[in-house]
């Protein structure tokens, strides 16, 4: 049984920082590229951030480039965000994900490609 399990969200004021892990079971996490999306309240889902299966290639949504990092430890099957300088906007439920497919499965396109979800860490930003 695959399962993504978020961790790390919470609550913190503009300008701070926070660290999301999500740790992948049941799966090969090397053959799976993964991501980050967020929903907010009233708002579509969208993706956040994404990695290769080799790490090589990932992408970021504009409004966190140069705010976010994203990693993967094949030694742990984790991925990260490190998130900072975080603001209001940023609040939402992050969502982990991973593809068999695609290697950066949170690029926006016509077919969703994720085969597996988390449950969802909530980060609230206070203004």
């Amino acid at each position: 049984q695959v399962q993504l399990r978020e961790s790390g969200g919470g609550l913190v004021q503009a300008g701070g920082s926070l660290r999301l892990s999500c740790t992948a079971s049941g799966l090969s996490f090397d053959d799976y590229g993964m991501g980050w999306f967020r929903q907010a309240p009233g708002k579509e889902r969208e993706g956040v951030s994404c990695i290769s299966w080799t790490g090589v290639s990932t992408y970021y949504t504009a409004s966190v480039k140069g705010r976010f990092t994203i990693s993967r430890d094949s030694a742990k099957n984790t991925l990260y965000l490190e998130m900072r300088n975080l603001k209001p906007e940023d609040t939402a439920l992050y969502y982990c994900a991973a593809s068999i497919t695609d290697p950066t499965p949170c690029r926006p396109g016509p077919i969703e490609t994720v085969n597996y979800w988390g449950q969802g860490t909530q980060v609230t930003v206070s203004s």
